[in-house]
C-alpha cells in the first residue's frame, strides 16, 4: 500500500521521519508545494484548491492513504477532502492541545502555529473538548516556517526568542508545536524555553494514527518518491540535511491551475 504525504514545503518531512521510524517498509510519495510557500497566510479557498489538486495527483499515482502533513492544510481542507475523495483515507494534523492540557502544571500552554491554524475551527473544537479551562498563549509565528525552510539558524533563533519569551513570562510550562516545520527547530526551542518547559511534537501520534489505517505496514518495498513545485536541487540539499538520508526529488507543480 502506497502512502502520500504533502505540505507546503519541507515541514512535513518531520512527519515522514517519524513514519519511517515506525514503519520503514512503507512505500511513500512526498510532495512539497514550495512554489507557493508559505501556505499559512493564504486564503482558505485557495488552499482548498491546492489540496484537492495535490490529492488527485497522489491518488492517480496509487496512494490510498493521504497524510496532510501540514497543520494549515488540515485546518482548512481536511473535511472537504474526505467528502471529495471518499475512496481514500486521510490523516490530518490536529494541534496537540489534549496532551498539553494533561502535562501542564501551571494551567498555561504556549501554542506556536500559523495564522490559518489559529483561526481554524479545528483548533476551536479541540480546545473546547480537551482544554476548556487551560489558558493558551498563542503566536502566529510570522516568518518562522520560512526561516526553517531556508536553513537560516540566526533568523530562526531571533524569531523564537520573540515568540517564546512572552509565553514563558506568562508561565507556560508546555509548548505545542502547531506547524510541522517547527520540530526541526526543537533544540533551539528547548534551549530558549528552558529545562522546566515541556515540548509537545505531534509527529509520533500522527504516524501511529496512519499505521492504524494500514493492514500490514511491513508489506511494502520501502520505495521513496519525492516531488516539489520548487527547485528540486534546493529541496534535495535541505531534505538530506533534515532527514539524514539521500533524497532525489522530481519537479511537479501539481497545485497550479490545470
Amino acid at each position: 500500500m502506497k502512502v502520500g504525504l504533502f505540505d507546503s514545503g519541507l515541514g512535513g518531512l518531520s512527519i515522514l521521519r517519524e513514519v519511517l521510524l515506525q514503519a520503514p517498509g512503507l512505500d511513500i510519495h512526498y510532495h512539497a508545494d514550495q512554489a507557493r510557500l508559505p501556505w499559512g497566510p493564504r486564503p482558505p479557498d485557495e488552499l482548498r484548491q491546492y489540496c484537492r489538486r495535490i490529492t488527485a495527483q497522489l491518488a492517480g499515482r496509487g496512494c490510498e492513504r493521504i497524510v496532510l502533513a501540514c497543520n494549515t492544510a488540515s485546518a482548512v481542507a481536511l473535511q472537504g477532502l474526505r467528502n471529495s475523495f471518499p475512496e481514500l483515507q486521510f490523516v490530518g494534523m490536529e494541534p496537540a492541545i489534549k496532551p498539553a492540557a494533561r502535562l501542564t502544571r501551571t494551567g498555561t500552554v504556549g501554542l506556536l502555529a500559523t495564522p490559518a491554524t489559529l483561526a481554524g475551527e479545528l483548533l476551536a473544537q479541540t480546545r473546547a473538548r480537551h482544554a476548556p479551562h487551560i489558558d493558551i498563549v498563542s503566536d502566529p509565528c510570522h516568518g518562522l516556517a520560512e526561516a526553517i525552510e531556508a536553513g537560516e539558524p540566526t533568523r530562526v533563533e531571533e524569531l523564537l526568542q520573540a515568540i517564546i519569551t512572552p509565553m514563558t513570562r506568562a508561565h507556560a510550562d508546555v509548548l505545542v508545536l502547531g506547524c510541522t516545520h517547527y520540530p526541526f527547530a526543537s533544540d533551539t526551542i528547548a534551549r530558549i524555553a528552558g529545562p522546566t518547559v515541556a515540548i509537545v511534537d505531534p509527529a509520533p501520534a500522527v504516524a501511529s494514527q496512519l499505521l492504524r489505517l494500514i493492514p500490514d505496514p511491513a508489506a511494502g518495498s520501502g520505495s521513496r518518491v519525492y516531488s516539489t513545485s520548487g527547485n528540486p536541487e534546493l529541496f534535495n540539499a535541505r531534505a538530506r540535511t533534515l532527514l539524514g538520508d539521500r533524497v532525489r526529488a522530481e519537479h511537479a507543480d501539481w497545485a497550479a491551475n490545470a
